[in-house]
């Protein structure tokens, strides 16, 4: 989600998460399973033409809080095309490039 006043806010959860049976039965594992299956955060952002920074204040993931997310972005009509640098998958830690395609909403 993108605002007029240069804030933003991702959240983003993969479609096989765990459901645990309650928040009084779960494992560690399920706990850290949860943490891996999705990706949220907000902050400020500018867009370029190309590019596209996310200037990180809040994140599910402590590690990424302060940090500077830029984005190759290419951007047609109501669709919105990103694609990362070799970073760490923030699920598995392994070197992955992903590519996001976001659609304005009408």
């Amino acid at each position: 989600m993108y605002g007029d006043g240069g804030r933003m806010m991702v959240l983003i959860a993969m479609s096989n998460r765990p459901k645990p049976d309650s928040i009084e039965k779960m494992t560690d594992q399920q706990r850290a399973d949860l943490l891996r299956s999705m990706v949220a955060y907000t902050g400020t952002y500018k867009f370029d033409g190309r590019s596209v920074e996310h200037h990180i204040d809040v994140a599910w993931n402590e590690v990424w809080n302060g940090t500077l997310l830029k984005l190759d972005a290419v951007r047609n009509g109501d669709k919105l095309t990103y694609t990362t640098a070799p970073i760490p998958f923030a699920g598995d830690g392994k070197i992955s490039v992903t590519t996001l395609i976001w659609e304005r909403l009408k």
